[in-house]
């Protein structure tokens, strides 16, 4: 572990402050009368990937609610407070307003979820001025790797749950296998911290397909937002492609399952990550949307309950749909557990006051969550810990999009509700 005692962070001035104040018999007071507690929360309410923080304001009314009355920890009774920062889905934003939590909002711990985008700046940010953090919704390679983790110290201060690239790359595949192709896969893979990550050419999809047997048609890496796939679909066009993977974000898919008609391109599997994720996405193409499949980290099926609250997931997508008006999303249940997650550590720590403490408390954590169990212990590296992932399958009921669980050889656990079929 990295020796944090000579580093002149935010956080270690603010210690110093409180060590001094101790020793002149001012800090007493204070801790004894229970001092907010902040929890602050980086999310990308507004650009592309706005859709990922629809179920944001619904998530932090709930924890909000119910602890109107504090959080006790340690024997005192503490306010909360949640500051949230819109990182407006870019990676520059995300940075800069996680310094401004830590050096504006003096927050006690940083939470962020939705894609490297965000997850990354702000765990960076949070691991260089010694500030807890814990993230979730980015596959734990990106994540990790992609903040140069060493597999053999980890981080001091930033946690992070959720699935690996070698479970999507099961579940994927996994659906793959169960429909009848020429096995050759195109693959859409934007040069961001995800398409990198995933076309990989020794930690990402392209090993375990040759492995597999798969055929990979990689056109390169393109910039998301673009208005304009045709030489995509040419090349899977002239290579035979059946079989379609990826991970963009939604704009991107439309564009690129728009053209795809247009220009004659009839895949039978399309499972392509982030885009199809959501049913507001797959809403708008309308039967477009019909057959298209995707990973599924968490839905109404999943035989998880919140810690927190005590709802089952079937219980918190219905009460969502109940006073929102909207389907439920996957986000949903991380964003839930990612509070459950922090609010369990704060519980354990000895000395809210105390980043190291906050620290430990959430490297001790085991905790059942709505998405499963959180174990930073476990591994597969120090601070990261894994959730299971199974795969779906979009099929338009009455107007609407319904995602059904087709595949679950990586988490049997998860019930399955229908089986694999082609789209043409």
């Amino acid at each position: 572990m990295t020796n944090r005692l000579f580093r002149p962070t935010r956080r270690g001035v603010l210690q110093g402050i409180g060590a001094s104040a101790l020793v002149s018999g001012l800090a007493t007071p204070a801790l004894a009368s229970g001092r907010p507690i902040k929890i602050g929360f980086v999310t990308p309410q507004t650009g592309p990937l706005a859709i990922f923080a629809e179920p944001d304001n619904f998530v932090l009314g709930q924890f909000r609610k119910e602890l109107e009355g504090g959080l006790m920890i340690n024997g005192a009774k503490h306010p909360v407070e949640f500051i949230v920062k819109d990182s407006q889905s870019s990676s520059n934003r995300a940075s800069s307003v996680a310094q401004e939590l830590i050096f504006e909002d003096e927050v006690d711990i940083i939470t962020a979820t939705s894609t490297p985008d965000t997850t990354n700046p702000v765990a960076d940010q949070a691991e260089l001025n010694g500030v807890p953090c814990i993230t979730n919704d980015t596959p734990w390679q990106p994540h990790f790797f992609g903040r140069q983790g060493d597999p053999s110290v980890g981080f001091d201060y930033t946690f992070h749950f959720f699935w690996g690239l070698e479970d999507i790359i099961g579940v994927f595949t996994g659906i793959w296998d169960a429909v009848p192709t020429n096995k050759v896969v195109g693959a859409l893979w934007p040069n961001d911290p995800d398409g990198n990550a995933w076309g990989d050419p020794k930690l990402g999809f392209p090993p375990v397909m040759a492995e597999k047997g798969y055929e990979l048609v990689d056109t390169g890496r393109f910039q998301s937002m673009t208005d304009d796939f045709s030489a995509q679909i040419s090349a899977f066009k002239a290579a035979g492609v059946e079989i379609v993977t990826g991970v963009v974000i939604p704009p991107d898919f439309t564009t690129f399952w728009t053209q795809a008609a247009q220009q004659g391109f009839n895949p039978k599997v399309v499972n392509v990550a982030k885009a199809s994720e959501f049913p507001q996405a797959m809403g708008a193409l309308g039967d477009r949307a019909e057959g298209l499949s995707v990973e599924v980290w968490w839905s109404p099926h999943h035989p998880f309950a919140s810690g927190f609250t005590g709802q089952s997931s079937a219980e918190l997508a219905v009460d969502y749909e109940a006073e929102t008006g909207r389907p439920w999303t996957m986000p949903l249940g991380f964003k839930h557990s990612l509070f459950e997650v922090a609010i369990d550590a704060l519980k354990r720590t000895e000395d809210p006051t105390d980043p190291d403490s906050i620290a430990s408390a959430v490297r001790a954590t085991s905790y059942n969550s709505v998405v499963g169990p959180i174990d930073f212990g476990a591994g597969p590296v120090p601070n990261i810990a894994k959730t299971p992932l199974v795969g779906g399958q979009w099929r338009v009921e009455n107007g609407k999009p319904v995602l059904d669980i087709v595949e679950n050889s990586l988490a049997p656990e998860v019930p399955l509700t229908a089986e694999v079929r082609t789209i043409a």
